[in-house]
């Protein structure tokens, strides 16, 4: 497979192909979406539903809803956590996920229940991997 999607190297990543960013300033809160690879896959973005602040999200299960022009996929959640805060500037303007998954197309900021859940997600050389693989 060609890889020609943005793979940055300071996040790490799911094998459903979402990315997780630690925040700098407080290493226990992560920002989520999905990749340059996922957004290709699922076409352009029309309506996210995104969950509510405060709201507890389970590693590897559902967290939010992905609607685009060909699919309807989730988001998984890469870690445990808490919700503490939703890019709610999504409801407007959808296409960010597709001009800028890593940046102004995040989705969600979860505080990290365990940092254990970190383990088993991938750096960029293994996410690189793994699409190869595909």
């Amino acid at each position: 497979m060609k890889l020609d999607h943005e793979i940055p190297d300071n996040l790490l990543y799911t094998e459903s192909h979402e990315w997780l960013r630690r925040d700098e300033g407080s290493p226990d809160i992560a920002t989520i979406g999905i990749t340059d690879f996922a957004q290709d896959e699922v076409g352009d973005v029309v309506y996210l539903d995104l969950p509510p602040d405060g709201v507890a999200v389970t590693a590897g299960e559902p967290c939010a809803e992905i609607e685009s022009t060909k699919t309807v996929a989730e988001l998984y959640a890469p870690v445990s956590g808490e919700v503490v805060a939703a890019n709610r500037d999504l409801e407007e303007q959808p296409e960010l996920v597709n001009a800028s998954p890593y940046g102004e197309g995040w989705m969600i900021r979860v505080r990290i229940a365990d940092g254990a859940d970190l383990d088993g997600l991938l750096d960029a050389a293994g996410y690189r991997s793994l699409l190869q693989a595909g």
